[in-house]
């Protein structure tokens, strides 16, 4: 199934971000409105404004004038894509790191990167997969010793393209550093999709709560666990899902925190 997935959104990474951009604009704007929830101490600052309209308010990093404001920060964006899940949490960062099986996902991940005059240092994906048919860890490049104490791990969409989601998020847990934030996006569970979804590396129609949870507290990320619902259903392209057309699916963000 890694194959299939790799083929599959090999094929798709020069279309991405243009079938799925409403989609994806919608769920930037949800994880920045959350970023208290998501609960990692980000690289910003608070607004030294007291007025009542901007409490709360947070300045990405880079409109931070003083080095000194800001803290380091290291996301790693699992099953990256193009890079949603990183552009999404990039200006309250320092690094953002993702690894993809798709080479062509993260040519587009890195050419976004080069085009915004990041450094590798800032922003950069490499080609890999930590779940590959369940083996043991592996033992070439992502075993770097810098592809680990991440502040906050991140999966956009793609557990249900895993076939073994709970491997993936004890994988993506041993990479954090304690007290690290586990952060997904995915579908609760909804009916099977038409035509073979299959060969597009569709292994699960949706994921519950009860599991998604289960999942975290087995992987050690457990620790305030929390899910929510984003509204009342999105409207998503599932073209290129073996379907035709647009549908409606109930997306919910998870997040956890590994044990200190």
């Amino acid at each position: 199934m890694a194959e299939v997935n790799r083929l599959h959104f090999n094929e798709e990474a020069s279309t991405y971000d243009t079938k799925h951009g409403k989609l994806n604009e919608r769920l930037t704007k949800e994880i920045q409105s959350r970023l208290d929830w998501i609960g990692v101490d980000w690289a910003i600052v608070d607004d030294d404004d007291d007025d009542d309209e901007n409490e709360g308010h947070r300045k990405p990093v880079e409109e931070s004038k003083s080095t000194q404001d800001r803290n380091e920060v290291r996301l790693l964006d699992y099953a990256c894509g193009t890079g949603m899940m990183t552009r999404a949490l990039a200006p309250y960062t320092t690094q953002c790191i993702g690894i993809d099986i798709s080479e062509n996902m993260v040519m587009a991940y890195n050419s976004q990167a080069e085009n915004q005059g990041l450094s590798r240092d800032e922003m950069y994906a490499i080609v890999g997969d930590l779940i590959g048919a369940g083996g043991p860890q592996p033992s070439n490049i992502l075993a770097d010793s810098r592809l680990f104490g991440f502040d906050i791990a991140t999966v956009g969409g793609g557990l249900h393209h895993f076939a073994d989601p709970e491997l993936a998020a004890d994988r993506l847990v041993e990479r954090l550093r304690p007290g690290g934030v586990l952060l997904v996006w995915d579908f609760l569970p909804h009916g099977p999709m038409s035509g073979n979804a299959g060969n597009h590396g569709v292994m699960h129609h949706g994921l519950s709560e009860e599991r998604v949870r289960a999942m975290f507290e087995r992987a050690g990320a457990g620790h305030r666990f929390s899910l929510e619902i984003l509204g009342s259903g999105i409207t998503i392209g599932i073209g290129g899902h073996g379907e035709k057309g647009v549908v409606r699916r109930e997306i919910f963000l998870a997040r956890g925190e590994k044990a200190v």
